[in-house]
């Protein structure tokens, strides 16, 4: 792997990337992406779209978003400004780790990012105030492909490390999963 990043699997297909800067009296200097080291991870796929997020309150929860195939993306998040429980849920029909969750501390400070792959859905908390966050994405917002988890569903059980704060009301509408739901076919 690159001496730019090291990678951590804590699911089967999802990756924690610590950004390994090169610091010196000025600064530093530090990549955010590289295709050539992210193809080793999987990411097989062109970015065509970044995205950045501001969410001013502490405690705020977005999510938990994915995109149905032929749309389903690989999404690389970090956290520029701020610190948030960064989650990702599982829901590939057949995999070995569906419907678990892994949650990981993203901050403007700590040059972690997490590298979704297809077919899990993604959301974060907010720890702190006005947190930025930054997202490569492999398949551009497709409005009639999105689904969405709720962030409170039980049979997921992800535990925030706050209690929830504000949400969207479209997030807030997402339907549990039910006790047949068999994930998504990627």
């Amino acid at each position: 792997m690159s001496a730019r990043f090291r990678f951590h699997s804590p699911l089967d297909g999802l990756n924690v990337i610590e950004r390994l800067p090169i610091k010196d009296q000025r600064g530093f200097l530090e990549r955010m992406f590289c295709a050539d080291t992210f193809r080793e991870i999987g990411v097989a796929k062109p970015i065509v779209q970044i995205n950045r997020t501001l969410t001013v309150r502490k405690a705020t929860v977005r999510g938990m978003h994915f995109q149905f195939p032929p749309h389903a993306e690989t999404k690389i998040i970090c956290c520029l400004r701020g610190e948030v429980f960064d989650v990702a849920v599982d829901l590939r029909a057949g995999s070995p780790t569906f419907l678990h969750w892994h949650g990981e501390i993203l901050s403007g400070g700590n040059a972690r990012m997490l590298c979704i792959p297809e077919g899990f859905a993604h959301g974060f908390q907010t720890l702190s105030d006005d947190c930025e966050m930054l997202y490569f994405h492999t398949a551009a917002y497709a409005s009639g492909a999105e689904g969405g988890v709720s962030p409170i569903d039980t049979r997921v059980g992800i535990m925030w490390p706050l209690p929830l704060g504000e949400l969207s009301e479209r997030d807030a509408g997402h339907p549990p999963l039910t006790q047949n739901y068999a994930g998504i076919t990627i």
